[in-house]
This record gives structure tokens, sequence and C-alpha cells, in this order.
């Protein structure tokens, strides 16, 4: 059976209070003619852009969205999760500075993982790659989620949009980890101060630190990231040469199946709804603190309860327009798993 996408155009340069309208109208009629019943809580997934970078969708595109669930009786926030890398959404107190200084005050932020990446819930799904997956944890508290992604290019996944938003953006560190290959962080001992705070965040005592190294006890490492976020010397990190080499490992046709199944954990049990932001499209992510520019013009704003059929409307009408994106094997194999469907039909609204 078809899903729908309810879409509306949008061109370069639309004045910010059309695209407002526009994205109220857009969930109001998927709210309306999908018969959604909103629960009474629900957090926005959101991204809000690594510092540094300027074509993030900024927050006031989202505010006719806020008007709506407000007017409805929504208690909404900002919901995200921190990083593997380094930069300024690397912990939870340096993420939510960047929240801030882009925009994102007028609604609570919470990041669903914790402080640093530690808190997660394991999800099991039985799938191809993973029998369980961490999902940040705050997610379970919660039934119904506004997934609202960027659609764009990426380096790894081939573009972003709700499938990279579930999988990568509501995954803990550790899962982020996993998807990488199963890749477990390194201690450079250069960098090692010694200090044993890492220790401080570790579950299961697998951070080793003596008087003349220190070292990860991967038959313990659990792979949850804590020990990166907390370390103050950045000696922990994924980026060691075996940590480079087991992730290019995981670059292949693996890759985005991972991710996938990474965003199915993510959406399993809940009444999600999903909207895409087609505009501002450059070839990288949001996750880059770097200027770029739109490789595209915009084209849209896309809602629908089918995080399958929603990426494929958007990659097709990329296509339409010159511009095709990797990726379709993730989508081919979100719907394989039961994420959705690549069947679907396209409303104007």
């Amino acid at each position: 059976m078809a899903s729908t996408v309810y879409w509306h155009r949008i061109e370069n340069g639309t004045d910010i209070e059309v695209i407002q309208r526009v994205s109220k109208e857009l969930l109001a009629t998927l709210i309306e003619r999908e018969k959604v019943i909103l629960s009474k809580k629900i957090p926005l997934k959101v991204h809000f852009g690594e510092a540094g970078n300027i074509t993030y969708v900024k927050p006031e595109n989202y505010d006719g969205v806020i008007d709506l669930l407000e007017e409805r009786g929504v208690e909404a926030c900002f919901m995200e999760t921190s990083v593997l890398y380094g930069g300024k959404r690397y912990r939870s107190d340096v993420h939510e500075q960047t929240a801030r200084e882009h925009g994102f005050t007028r609604l609570p932020v919470q990041f669903a993982d914790g402080e640093a990446g530690e808190h997660f819930t394991e999800v099991e799904i039985n799938k191809k790659h993973f029998r369980t997956f961490k999902v940040g944890g705050a997610f379970s508290n919660y039934d119904q989620v506004l997934v609202i992604a960027h659609f764009k290019g990426h380096m790894m996944a081939g573009f972003g949009g709700a499938i990279k938003q579930l999988g990568m953006g509501c995954a803990a560190k550790g899962g982020k980890l996993a998807m990488h290959s199963g890749v477990k962080p390194q201690i450079n001992n250069r960098k090692c101060q010694r200090c044993k705070v890492c220790q401080t965040r570790c579950s299961v005592n697998a951070l080793v630190i003596e008087e003349s190294r220190s070292y990860i006890d991967h038959d313990k490492c659990v792979g949850c990231g804590a020990c990166m976020a907390i370390c103050p010397h950045k000696a922990v990190s994924v980026f060691s040469a075996r940590g480079v080499l087991s992730m290019m490992g995981g670059l292949g046709s693996s890759f985005g199946e991972r991710l996938a199944e990474g965003a199915y954990a993510a959406q399993l049990g809940k009444r999600n709804l999903y909207m895409n932001y087609a505009m501002s499209i450059t070839r990288g992510c949001d996750c880059e603190g770097r200027k770029m520019s739109p490789v595209m013009d915009d084209f849209g704003i896309f809602a629908s309860t089918d995080p399958v059929a929603i990426d494929k409307a958007c990659c097709d009408m990329a296509a339409e327009r010159g511009r095709r994106f990797r990726g379709q094997r993730t989508i081919a194999y979100a719907e394989r798993i039961g994420m959705g469907s690549q069947d679907y039909v396209l409303r104007e609204v």
C-alpha cells in the first residue's frame, strides 16, 4: 500500500513568514488526513548545526510547527544527541551553548543521551547487523517524536533525511560507534595526562590508567563513547590508525544498512511524524563546521508518517531537478526491514 507524502513548493529566497505558514499547514494537513492523534508531550528531533556551519535549517523555520503544537496543547522541546568527534556538539554543555548561539531558544533543549553520551536504551531489533541498538535514553520517555530533517548531501550516507535523522541523530554514542563497524575508542598516550577522569564515566571499568601507559580493555568496553566525551585532554578518540581502518571498513554497502537498522530501532513502537526541509541543499552535512554553498535550488517542505516514503520523495524530486544523491540502497534496505514503503503518493498542499 502506498504511503502519502504531503509537499509544498518553496523556492530560493522564500520569505520566512511563508515558510512558517506553509510548515504549519503541512503539519495540520498531515494530522487531519492521516487521522493522527497527538501525544501530550512531543520532542522535536532537530539538528542545531555545528559551529561554523551557516546552512543548517534556522530555528525560525520551525515556528509555524511549534505554534500548531502549542495551539493543540502539546508540550514540546528540542531533542538532540551528542556527536562522536570533537567540536562544539561533543558534550551536552557545549552542545547546548551551540544551540543557543544558533537561535534554538524558543523551546527547552533536551539531550537524549545524557551529559556525555552515556545514557542509552538498548533496543532489541534482531536484524542482520544488530541484535540490539543503543538509542539515546530519553527517547524511551516518548511514544511520538516529530522528526525534522534537513534534506541535503552527506559524505558517508549519500544524503541526509528522515532515515539519517533517526539512525545517526537519535543514536547514543555507542550506537553511533556501532554504525561505524563497531569500532571502539583508543587512548592516545601522548595526550593522556593520567587524570583518570575517564574512569568516572565508565560503567564497565574498561579504562586502565597506569603510570607508564593508559589503554582501554576492549573485551570489557561496550563502545558507549562516554570516555571520549569526558576526557579534558581529548586523548580518547576513534581516530587512531586502528580506529580509522575499522571505520573505513564500514563505509561500504553495510554502512547504509547499519544506518537503517539504527533508524529502525529509533522509531520502533512509536507513532512518529516526519518533516523534511529541502532548502539550503549542500553537498555535505550540517555537522561540518564550515561554510558551504548550496548545490541546487530549494524545492520544498515535505511531511509524512513514513520515513522511507518521505526520503524517497525528496530524492526523486531532487533527481528530477538534475541532482542525484547516493543512498538509494539505504532506502531500499529500510523498506526491506519494515520501516516503510518506497511506494508513495505525493500530495501538493
